[in-house]
């Protein structure tokens, strides 16, 4: 395989891991969310697909986003009978967002994202070493 190709293969790889790290980022803003008014629902949890897309113009295979889904998990529910958005027994809808979760999706796309940059890495210094033995 050419390496300027694996150069780009690692790139895209760090391109999803970089959205991928945006919508986890989001999904903590987010946690301690609740409804605003009974009835409404509180922020919904965010999720990734990816695919494999042929780069007609390289002939390689790189990952890309496909969708952003949102968690159909049920939301939480909390007892503060004084909260604006209370039902009738008093109950609040919360976020579906589990930080822990999240933290370890961070921890798995921080990982992704290091060995796509040490694979470029390694592509670039293989380049570098062709350039010198060919001079």
């Amino acid at each position: 395989m050419d390496l300027t190709k694996a150069m780009m293969i690692s790139a895209a790889g760090m391109k999803v891991q970089n959205i991928r790290m945006r919508i986890i980022a989001e999904n903590l803003a987010n946690q301690d969310s609740v409804a605003t008014t009974p009835g409404e629902d509180p922020y919904r949890r965010k999720s990734l697909t990816f695919t494999n897309v042929l780069d007609r113009e390289t002939g390689t295979r790189r990952v890309e986003v496909k969708k952003v889904l949102y968690d159909k998990s049920e939301f939480g529910m909390r007892y503060d009978p004084g909260h604006p958005a209370a039902d009738d027994i008093g109950y609040v809808k919360t976020t579906n967002v589990n930080g822990l979760v999240e933290l370890m999706d961070m921890k798995q796309a921080q990982r992704s994202y290091e060995s796509n940059l040490n694979a470029m890495d390694v592509s670039k210094n293989l380049i570098m070493r062709t350039v010198d033995l060919l001079r």
